[in-house]
């Protein structure tokens, strides 16, 4: 069975999905709202709820950021918990970045969601994209990129021996494509959150990742990679690209500015004109791999400023497939079947509706063909994703 995850984004994915007329535009600070899809996300059976995080504000000018309905959020554990309280078998992933927290916060937070959601908790473990968090922690200056990921390897190691202590084993999610990343990942994850947008390529770095294991006393299915998918589904094929050109249709361009600024590590953008070509960008320590796919498809494509923020406007570089529902569940089947993924990060456009198009017309054919659960079998998400607890819970329990 393939694994999906809810990854919900306040209003939606897509950069103007708040704009759609039928988006929840405060999504953001209602939990109500959150509620709603978390309870729809478990009557189909996802295994689990993904929330990102940042601990600054996007990267971009301000007029701009007031204009997306993503920067006033809740924070994901403090929202976790409470969905918790109102969900009995959905997972519950959040992110926290390992270079502006504590172990020991860390630790006991994981602990906490770890005993409200009886066994269902997840670690999204980052080392922070967004280089303006080092300015709210004291630092002048993002830790380099090799240097986060050195870090984040000894304070994972610190965490789970406490929580081995505890006899507890949160599932470990870390999110990455970067040649560091990758390593990271196949010595730790357990699910691996990836942005991938073809075929070939995504075949290509699942082996590569899976191929890594083996070095590290690992088997290739103790890891579960999942893409980024976003879906735009309608019941025909135009219908379904009518709301996709509806969509893109409301990006304004200052919102598309100041999406390239944040993917491209903080460059500012605004002083080249809109249809011209994307010009040089200077190295930067946030996010890594997300830039080179920002500048592989620009020079790969030939698009211009404006035509570049319109394609990363939907999906920020992760898949997008448009469509009815059988075109949408035939290109999840392929990428299941062929190696390309385990599942996917399911990102709907705008909500509630992107995801409640997809549980209403998607979620019923994989089903149908055998490619996902109609209910669940077990009550953790470990039970979900088909993963073994790690050896030293194992070691625990023995001795419990």
């Amino acid at each position: 069975m393939m694994s999906l995850n809810a990854f919900l984004m306040a209003t939606g994915h897509h950069l103007a999905g708040w704009r759609h007329p039928d988006a929840q535009a405060d999504g953001g600070l209602d939990f109500d709202h959150y509620r709603h899809l978390a309870r729809q996300a478990e009557a189909a059976g996802f295994d689990a709820i993904f929330l990102s995080d940042t601990l600054a504000m996007l990267p971009g000018e301000l007029g701009a950021l007031s204009r997306m309905a993503r920067t006033e959020h809740f924070e994901p554990l403090t929202l976790l918990g409470a969905l918790a309280a109102v969900t009995e078998r959905i997972g519950l992933i959040a992110t926290m970045t390992t270079s502006y927290n504590d172990v020991a916060t860390v630790a006991r937070s994981f602990a906490g969601l770890e005993a409200l959601g009886s066994g269902r908790s997840g670690w999204n473990l980052v080392t922070s994209s967004n280089a303006l968090e080092a300015h709210n922690f004291g630092r002048a200056q993002h830790y380099g990129h090799g240097e986060r990921y050195g870090k984040a390897a000894s304070f994972l190691q610190q965490v789970r021996q406490r929580w081995h202590a505890q006899g507890i084993a949160p599932v470990q999610v870390v999110a990455g494509a970067s040649e560091a990343g990758r390593e990271f990942a196949a010595q730790h994850a357990e699910v691996l959150f990836t942005a991938q947008t073809d075929l070939g390529s995504a075949q290509a770095f699942y082996r590569d990742v899976k191929g890594r294991m083996a070095a590290y006393g690992r088997r290739p299915e103790q890891l579960k990679i999942l893409p980024g998918l976003m879906p735009v589904v309608a019941t025909s094929t135009a219908q379904a690209w009518a709301l996709h050109q509806q969509l893109q249709g409301l990006v304004q361009p200052e919102v598309g500015l100041s999406l390239l600024a944040d993917i491209a590590g903080g460059s500012d953008l605004s002083a080249y004109p809109l249809d011209g070509p994307l010009p040089a960008l200077a190295s930067t320590e946030s996010g890594v791999s997300r830039r080179e796919l920002l500048l592989d498809v620009a020079r790969r494509e030939g698009l211009s400023i404006r035509q570049l923020y319109l394609k990363m406007a939907p999906a920020r570089g992760h898949r997008l497939v448009v469509g009815d529902a059988a075109h949408i569940a035939n290109q999840m089947q392929q990428w299941f079947t062929e190696g390309a993924a385990d599942g996917f990060n399911i990102m709907p456009a705008y909500l509630p509706g992107g995801l409640e198009s997809f549980i209403a017309q998607v979620v019923p054919l994989l089903q149908q063909r055998g490619l996902f659960r109609r209910g669940y079998a077990g009550r953790m998400l470990r039970d979900h994703l088909g993963l073994n607890p790690p050896e030293y819970d194992l070691e625990q329990r023995r001795h419990a």
